[in-house]
C-alpha cells in the first residue's frame, strides 16, 4: 500500500488520532450510565432501600473492577480521575520519605515526588527505565518507587516486573537487618489497561492507578487499588466514604461506566491490540517511505512499545504548526502529552530521551483507539504527507534520502 498522490475518499474527512488524550465513550458504557442520571439518582449513603439499592450496585461494579485486576473489591479506592489516585498513592508515605520516580513521568506523579526528598532516574535513549539503576537508587529511607507501566507519549512500555524484583530484595535486605521502613511499588497504568495486562500479582505491585477516560469510559473517574500492606492516608476529609479515605457523595454513573468500560477492554483486549498493532505498522511504514529522515521515537521492538501508539518527528518543522494544518485537512493530532499540548512546548519526555531540540519541536504524537479504521490510516497518511510537504516548501525544508 502506497500513499495515494490525491486526496483519498473517506466517508467523513475526519480522522481522530489522539486516542492517549481522550477516547470517544462506548455506546454500551452510555447505556449503562444513563439511569443513574435519571430513575436511579439516589445517594448511596442514604438510609432507604432506593439508596441501599444503588449502593449495592455501585459495589458490584467495584467488584467488577477489582476483577478485571485481580484483585479484592475491599482493596479498590474509587477516585475522580487518576491524577487524584496518584496524589493518594503518594500520600500514604512518610514525611520524611526518599521517593524514586523515573524522568518521564506523568507531570502528577512528578509534581507528587518534588514534595519529599527524591531521585529522578534517567531513562534510555527509548524511554526504558533500567532496573539495576533503581536498586543503586534505593536507600535506607526509600519508602516508594513509582513508574508508569507505559508512557503516554512515546508509548514506552517499562519492565515493572523486573523493577518489583529489585523491591523484594530490597524488602528481603531490609527484614533481615531489622529495619521496619516500607518500601512500595506504584505504577500508573492508565495508558496502558487498554492493551497491557493489569494483573496486580503479575506486575508485582503495591498500588495501581487506572483511569477510566483511558478506556471509552467517563472521564473524571479512576482507581487506585493498594495492598493489605499499605496503608492509605486521606486527602479528601468529610463523610468518610471509600472507607474513610476518599470523602465526597459517590459518582455512581461514573462508577457504573467505568466498570463496564473496563469489563469490554478485558474482553476484547487480545484481539483489540493486534488490530490496531497492525493498523499503526501501516501507518508507520507508509510515513517513513515517504520521509526516510522522519524520526520514530519509542523502543525500535514494537513489543515493548504501546500497539496504538506512534511517535514521530520531523526534524526542521514546527509540530504546532502541523497540527493547524492538520486540523484544516480533517486530522487531529497531539503533540504529546495533553498537558504540555496544551502549552504547545516541548514536553519533559522528549528532553529526558534526549531528543535533539529541532527534533522534538517538529513531534507529532498519534495514537489510535477503537474507533479507528483502514480508511482513517489511509486517509490520515495522505493528510500528514500533504502537510509536512506543505510546510517543509515554506521553511525550506528538504527530504530526499
Amino acid at each position: 500500500m502506497q500513499i495515494p498522490s490525491a486526496k483519498p475518499d473517506h466517508p467523513t474527512d475526519s480522522v481522530y488520532l489522539d486516542f492517549a488524550a481522550a477516547t470517544p465513550m462506548d455506546p454500551c458504557v452510555v447505556d449503562a450510565m444513563i439511569p443513574y442520571f435519571t430513575e436511579k439518582f439516589y445517594n448511596p449513603s442514604a438510609p432507604y432501600a432506593l439508596s441501599r439499592q444503588v449502593r449495592d450496585e455501585v459495589e458490584r461494579a467495584r467488584a467488577v473492577l477489582a476483577h478485571a485486576i485481580g484483585a479484592r473489591p475491599g482493596n479498590v479506592v474509587l477516585t475522580a480521575g487518576a491524577t487524584e489516585a496518584n496524589n493518594l498513592a503518594f500520600a500514604a508515605i512518610s514525611e520524611d520519605a526518599h521517593v524514586i520516580v523515573d524522568a518521564i513521568e506523568h507531570e502528577s506523579v512528578l509534581a507528587c515526588a518534588g514534595i519529599f526528598s527524591h531521585k529522578t532516574l534517567r531513562v534510555e535513549a527509548d524511554g526504558r527505565v533500567v532496573p539495576e539503576q533503581v536498586a543503586k537508587a534505593l536507600k535506607p529511607e526509600t519508602e516508594l518507587v513509582s513508574v508508569e507501566l507505559a508512557n503516554g507519549e512515546i508509548g514506552t512500555i517499562q519492565p515493572i516486573r523486573e523493577i518489583s524484583q529489585v523491591l523484594a530484595k530490597e524488602r528481603s535486605r531490609r527484614l533481615a537487618a531489622g529495619e521496619t521502613r516500607p518500601l512500595y511499588l506504584h505504577v500508573d497504568a492508565s495508558q496502558a489497561a487498554a492493551y497491557l495486562s493489569v494483573n496486580v500479582s503479575s506486575l508485582g505491585v503495591d498500588m495501581l492507578t487506572l483511569s477510566a477516560a483511558k478506556l471509552s469510559g467517563p472521564k473524571q473517574v479512576g482507581l487506585l487499588w493498594a495492598s493489605d500492606d499499605v496503608r492509605l492516608r486521606p486527602l479528601v476529609l468529610g463523610g468518610g466514604q471509600e472507607g474513610g479515605v476518599r470523602s465526597g457523595t459517590e459518582n455512581v454513573a461514573g462508577v457504573i461506566g467505568f466498570a463496564c468500560a473496563l469489563a469490554l477492554v478485558d474482553e476484547n483486549r487480545a484481539d483489540e491490540t493486534k488490530r490496531v498493532s497492525r493498523l499503526r505498522d501501516q501507518l508507520q511504514r507508509l510515513l517513513c517511505a515517504e520521509f526516510p529522515q522522519m524520526v520514530v521515537s519509542g523502543p525500535k521492538n514494537v513489543k515493548l512499545r504501546l500497539p496504538n501508539l506512534l511517535h514521530v518527528s520531523f526534524p526542521g518543522l514546527e509540530a504546532r504548526r502541523l497540527v493547524i494544518l492538520l486540523e484544516r485537512l480533517g486530522v487531529s493530532v497531539g503533540t504529546g502529552s495533553a498537558c504540555a499540548a496544551s502549552k504547545m512546548q516541548i514536553s519533559h519526555v522528549l528532553e529526558a530521551i534526549g531528543a535533539p531540540r529541532e527534533v522534538a519541536a517538529g513531534s507529532l504524537r498519534l495514537t489510535l483507539g477503537r474507533t479507528t479504521t483502514e480508511d482513517d490510516i489511509l486517509y490520515a497518511a495522505w493528510a500528514i504527507t500533504e502537510a509536512v510537504k506543505q510546510e517543509s516548501a515554506r521553511v525550506g525544508v528538504t527530504w530526499e534520502n
